[in-house]
């Protein structure tokens, strides 16, 4: 029996009732006047900020005229996003959303030009790139992380994983993580996870120039069309984590994406170039 994604339910029940509303020509000030609650709470409830409690969930319907049937379909999925999975119970609250979106994902693109992406690390280079991006971070907390990042890999072994496209500038196989034995397993543990027949790695060389990747990392999270949530943008920041669901927006990244793959080396190429390097720290 599949259980339910919570984060996935979540974000299906805010996008409905955000619809609901909408169809009703209410505006979130007239809902939340009505409902006696503030504007802010109806807000983070449709942009799936917040939970949502049943009881919520039952005046939302009752204040939309939304049929019987609706209305139950509405309140399981209020039941679901209330259950726990191994992220729910992680305690950086900021990046739980961007755990379960991972783990109901059909498929994910990620770019990047600083270091591997996480779901391809090493403990060691985890280990090494948090403690660099965090250099005060307590040693259980350090610990905490590592563990959860690994956890995050079994992802990629799903039976049911359609695809995840990794773009590498060429400058992540030369910046020196850890030692040079992490750095030579990493390379090593990049052209295994390469033979898997749903993952595709390719390297941007430095002969690219200046192309439109230069801004930022990012990573495009699809999903089933009938799962009812849109394709989302991810982008990490010192200054937080932001999540891009517009349409206007994702086409843009969509151009980005097919942009850094014609710039990019051949899939085979890629690989001996990987090769190449991690012949280097030997």
């Amino acid at each position: 029996m599949t259980i339910p994604n919570p984060t996935l339910r979540q974000r299906q029940l805010a996008m409905r009732l955000r619809e609901l509303r909408n169809e009703k020509n209410l505006s979130i000030a007239e809902v939340a006047q009505l409902l006696l609650c503030s504007p802010a709470k109806i807000s983070r409830i449709e942009t799936a900020q917040r939970g949502v409690s049943l009881r919520d969930v039952r005046d939302l319907c009752r204040l939309y005229d939304v049929s019987p049937a609706e209305s139950a379909q509405l309140m399981t999925l209020a039941k679901d996003a209330r259950q726990k999975e191994w992220w729910q119970f992680y305690d950086n609250r900021e990046l739980r959303q961007m755990l379960g979106l991972e783990a109901e994902a059909s498929a994910i693109t990620e770019y990047e030009i600083t270091t591997v992406p996480g779901l391809l690390q090493t403990e060691d280079y985890a280990r090494a790139v948090i403690r660099g991006w965090l250099p005060r971070i307590a040693p259980d907390v350090l610990d905490d992380r590592v563990r959860v990042r690994m956890k995050r890999q079994e992802w990629l072994h799903r039976p049911d994983t359609l695809r995840y496209w990794v773009l590498l500038d060429e400058s992540v196989l030369y910046r020196h993580v850890g030692s040079r034995q992490t750095m030579r397993e990493q390379l090593d543990r990049l052209i295994e996870l390469s033979e898997l027949p749903h993952v595709t790695i390719q390297v941007i060389p430095f002969t690219a120039g200046a192309h439109v990747g230069f801004d930022s990392t990012f990573r495009l999270m699809e999903f089933d069309h009938d799962s009812g949530i849109a394709d989302t943008i991810f982008v990490e920041h010192q200054m937080g984590l932001f999540y891009l669901e517009a349409d206007k927006v994702v086409r843009r990244f969509r151009e980005i994406i097919d942009h850094l793959r014609a710039e990019a080396l051949g899939i085979q190429e890629s690989k001996r170039r990987i090769t190449e390097m991690a012949a280097n720290f030997a």
